[in-house]
């Protein structure tokens, strides 16, 4: 559905982004993993149409946006980070200018509204002040104006930045949920964060950048299979061990722990070969994974 192709970006003499690309296919979850500063914001701004790359192309549906900027504003809702908010103004009249803004009237109005504080949750503050809502109800209404126009493309950016763990638990499976679920196989998000836990359930796809590049995309269960942790135990110092394409984690006198991608069944045998009373493996999860490959040393992709 979503294709980026050899994005480049700066700010003056500054690099942002190099050459990234990645897909987000239809009807799935792709996240952008990264640390901060790591050029997560830039892309999505660049999906938005907010900003424009210095090169490479955003295509939808094999479209560059560029073309026609309307049009693809139309199928993309768009959740930025920092969100500049009319905080004086009721969350019904914030909503029902953002819907005017997208030239939604009578009956659909009524209706778009109704779907999205539906969705969001958003009932019980639908008469309220922005300015004496939480930080929670805040993002959720800000997601409703996002989903109003009732998007095939969800472009989230740091959705659960600033959240308690409780409120972003509940954001995440609750709310984004429930975008999915309405038109389930239809509806794509491409969500950035850097809080990975949180989203590990939804993620189908990831694409990791540092320091403007992209340096891993896989699909999540595919991930799972590749990347594993290693738990050997020993009777006693079973001397040098050499494990190549593995790094190690932790070592004792008596135990190893190390990290492989896609070659745990050598990385066993080799083990196996030093006669350990105890040898087990797991997958690691997709923070794990994140954290072994942007630290120094980690394991190649």
């Amino acid at each position: 559905m979503l294709e980026i192709e050899n994005l480049t970006a700066g700010y003056g003499d500054t690099v942002v982004l190099r050459d990234v690309s990645l897909r987000v296919p239809p009807g799935s979850v792709v996240a952008l993993l990264g640390p901060n500063g790591a050029g997560k914001t830039t892309t999505m701004r660049m999906l938005a149409g907010t900003l424009q790359p210095d090169a490479g192309a955003v295509r939808l549906d094999g479209r560059p946006i560029s073309e026609d900027l309307t049009a693809a504003r139309k199928r993309i809702g768009y959740m930025p980070e920092s969100n500049a908010l009319y905080t004086e103004m009721l969350v019904s009249e914030y909503l029902d200018f953002a819907a005017e803004l997208r030239g939604l009237r009578g009956a659909d109005r009524r209706a778009a509204l109704r779907d999205a504080i539906e969705q969001t949750g958003i009932g019980d503050v639908y008469y309220r002040p922005i300015g004496q809502l939480s930080k929670g109800y805040r993002q959720r209404v800000v997601l409703a104006q996002a989903m109003l126009h009732d998007p095939d493309l969800l472009v989230l950016d740091e959705p659960t930045s600033g959240l308690d763990p409780i409120v972003r638990r509940e954001f995440i499976q609750t709310v984004i949920g429930a975008y999915q679920d309405g038109d389930p196989g239809n509806r794509t998000v491409f969500v950035s964060t850097h809080l990975i836990s949180e989203f590990e359930g939804l993620i189908d796809e990831f694409t990791i950048i540092d320091r403007g590049r992209a340096v891993l995309s896989l699909e999540a269960d595919t991930a799972r299979e590749r990347y594993r942790k290693i738990h050997a135990r020993f009777a006693g110092d079973p001397g040098p061990i050499e494990l190549p394409g593995a790094r190690v984690l932790r070592r004792d006198a008596r135990s190893l722990e190390v990290v492989v991608n896609g070659n745990s069944a050598q990385v066993f045998e080799r083990l196996r070969a030093h006669s350990p009373e105890t040898l087990d493996t797991e997958a690691l999860s997709l923070e794990e994974i994140f954290v072994s490959t942007l630290q120094p040393g980690g394991v190649v992709a």
